[in-house]
């Protein structure tokens, strides 16, 4: 169990960061949700209902599809595009999906290597993109989720106005939705911008996402 928890940590670490942000997020929100009630001469709700309710879906959903725009946009990009002196890419010149033996993909794979990584039909090909495809799917999947309980929220709250509700297409393309989208679409593409780009000039000893201290600036990786 130990050995496990070791060789696992980063990712444990993670996933309960994310459970406990995302406990205090629907704990300060139910709070916020009810002083809103009051406010507006409503009725408070449970944590259970809010945490069921289309106003806190669609906060967490707003912020997961941006989450997954940034790393499938960055996944896919790194094929294509380097900056030179960051750990965060490729060195200059190996742009584009490269070989097979360097992908150590079909005959070129090893004893080791994943049983679709030896095929040469679809398999191959599906399982080299999976990752970009895992992550587009649960974009799409998020943006819709976000889209769904935004209109939800939004219709809710022009019914309390004595207002029509406006329904999901019309919402889709109006200012609540994309000024809720846009605001976390920016904050993500400036948050891996200063990754790359400071990645270059600063170090982190001992982090995989930083280059050994004493790499020249212009080294991409160590190996350089």
């Amino acid at each position: 169990m130990r050995r496990l928890i070791r060789d696992n940590a980063l990712g444990l670490v993670f996933l309960a960061l994310f459970l406990l942000s995302l406990a205090g997020q629907s704990i300060s929100g139910v709070a916020a949700f009810n002083e809103e009630q009051l406010a507006g001469g409503g009725s408070p709700v449970s944590w259970a209902a809010y945490v069921t309710s289309s106003s806190f879906a669609v906060d967490v959903a707003e912020n997961w599809q941006s989450e997954y725009l940034q790393f499938l946009l960055y996944i896919m990009l790194t094929v294509w595009l380097v900056q030179r002196g960051s750990p965060e890419s490729k060195k200059v010149g190996e742009e584009g999906p490269q070989s097979d033996a360097e992908q150590k993909v079909g005959p070129h794979a090893g004893e080791d290597s994943p049983r679709w990584a030896k095929a040469t039909d679809w398999r191959q090909t599906l399982f080299g993109h999976s990752l970009g495809i895992v992550m587009g799917v649960i974009f799409v999947l998020s943006w819709l989720a976000q889209s769904i309980a935004g209109v939800a929220a939004y219709d809710a709250e022009q019914l309390t106005r004595l207002e029509d509700p406006i329904g999901w297409s019309r919402y889709v393309l109006s200012a609540d939705f994309w000024n809720r989208t846009l605001q976390n679409w920016q904050s993500e593409f400036l948050a891996v911008a200063s990754m790359v780009l400071l990645a270059v000039f600063l170090r982190e000893r001992g982090s995989s996402q930083s280059k050994k201290v004493g790499d020249p600036h212009a080294a991409t990786t160590s190996a350089d």
